[in-house]
């Protein structure tokens, strides 16, 4: 599917880690990572597995606090996307960034439980056991979040534009919830409206305009084409 210009997409929509330490204001982070709200607090942050607003329905192992760390590299990015974006009245907001390996392993011991609750199963994987959620590939043993560079993202509304309220951005219409398992979360899933689409394309286009790739399964998951800690998995926790 070719990309139509960040300007067309926009009226369309608008219209119908050496672990070498470094200080940060708030603490120290292995050197090349950053706070991303010390450097870019206009990006909204949402850190669900901060809390039980999540698919395991609980606080995930290793984010002991909602703050959103990435690589300096992807911050940099970010920022540059942010004020793109602002031009047109859209913004940023992050669902989750650098991802300790602790929280991956709890991901796949919770595949292992049988426990399940329907009202979280409804809204993450209706269409796939938990018990395959591994086996079928929507959770893995490693994850790129881990190497600090890769982000899940959508797009908002910013205070003051169109119906936003006047202090909190509103998400645009994206066809499926975050990490929902299933085809609707692919980008180009025709289980997604036209304008769900078309907010997909824009999220899309605009992120890889300033050096990140896709992932097509997931419309919300992005990495930075040249991440700097490719062969690293972090484990520190998020405080």
């Amino acid at each position: 599917m070719a990309l139509l210009p960040l300007a067309l997409v926009v009226i369309v929509i608008t219209y119908g880690i050496a672990q070498e330490r470094s200080t940060s204001a708030s603490g120290t982070l292995p050197k090349g990572l950053m706070y991303l709200s010390e450097r870019a607090p206009d990006i909204a942050v949402d850190l669900r597995y901060a809390g039980p607003d999540n698919f395991t329905g609980g606080q995930v192992k290793g984010y002991e606090r909602g703050r959103c760390i990435v690589s300096e590299a992807a911050g940099a990015a970010l920022i540059t996307v942010q004020a793109d974006l602002r031009r047109y009245g859209f913004g940023l907001k992050v669902f989750d960034a650098y991802r300790p390996q602790q929280a991956v392993n709890h991901f796949v011991q919770w595949t292992k439980s049988p426990q399940d609750f329907p009202d979280i199963k409804s809204r993450y994987y209706p269409d796939v056991a938990k018990a395959d959620l591994l086996k079928e590939g929507y959770i893995a043993a490693k994850s790129g979040h881990s190497r600090g560079s890769s982000v899940d993202v959508t797009l908002v509304l910013l205070p003051g534009t169109g119906s936003a309220t006047l202090n909190e951005p509103r998400e645009l219409d994206m066809g499926s919830p975050f990490d929902f398992f299933g085809r609707r979360s692919h980008s180009e899933s025709r289980d997604a409206t036209p304008q769900q689409r078309m907010h997909r394309l824009l999220l899309r286009t605009i992120m890889e305009k300033h050096g990140f790739q896709h992932l097509p399964e997931e419309w919300w998951h992005f990495s930075l084409k040249d991440e700097p800690f490719p062969d690293t998995y972090f484990d520190f926790p998020v405080r």
